[in-house]
């Protein structure tokens, strides 16, 4: 194997370069920004050298959407794929964030970013435009008059006690799981909800 077959402290390019390009990405991009961190730096934490990382990403552009799609690549699979809660409790799983969970990391990209083009940007859109497809899904299941109404004020709601919780560093979703029940049982008719609380008594 030759020098320039290994990174700069002769670790093997390949599979495990990518993973670490990206774990390097994951800690840099949360800690300082996207913006502030250039890829000499990215290379030098992830321990490869610049041409390895270009061999596995096109450019930092297309690294920074990489990242973001490794949050969270089926949409909080594990609130709306959960078949132990009701549909109405998988509405307000979605805002039982623990305070330790780093906050929303596409919220972040699109406002550093400044790009509507941007793939990132666009990665981030297509996603929160995914979360509102899944609320007003699940609150289809539960029975609400207008879902799609409905899952667009949910996620309205998330976004805004992410941005909130970012900014005054306290926790802001159990105040918005509060209101996101009213908006709930506001939005279901009564006999849908007599129907899903006696599916609850019986189970």
């Amino acid at each position: 194997m030759t020098e320039s077959e290994k990174g700069p402290k002769g670790r093997r390019r390949g599979r495990g370069a990518r993973e670490r390009i990206l774990s390097a990405s994951q800690q840099l991009f949360r800690e300082q920004g996207i913006n502030r961190t250039g890829m000499d730096q990215l290379c030098a934490a992830a321990e490869v050298s610049k041409r390895t990382a270009y061999q596995h990403f096109a450019g930092k552009d297309e690294l920074v959407a990489e990242y973001l799609r490794r949050f969270d690549p089926s949409v909080l699979s594990g609130v709306f794929d959960r078949t132990d809660l009701t549909p109405r409790e998988r509405l307000l799983a979605a805002f039982d964030i623990p305070p330790t969970t780093p906050l929303c990391p596409y919220i972040a990209a699109a406002v550093e970013l400044h790009d509507s083009q941007h793939p990132a940007s666009q990665y981030a859109r297509d996603y929160k435009k995914a979360v509102a497809a899944r609320l007003a899904d699940t609150a289809r299941e539960a029975g609400a008059a207008d879902p799609e109404q409905l899952g667009e004020q949910l996620a309205l709601l998330i976004d805004g006690a992410a941005a909130r919780t970012r900014v005054l560093n306290a926790d802001a979703f159990p105040t918005a799981a509060a209101i996101a029940a009213v908006l709930i049982d506001n939005a279901i008719p009564a006999t849908a909800g007599d129907d899903r609380r006696r599916e609850e008594v019986s189970s």
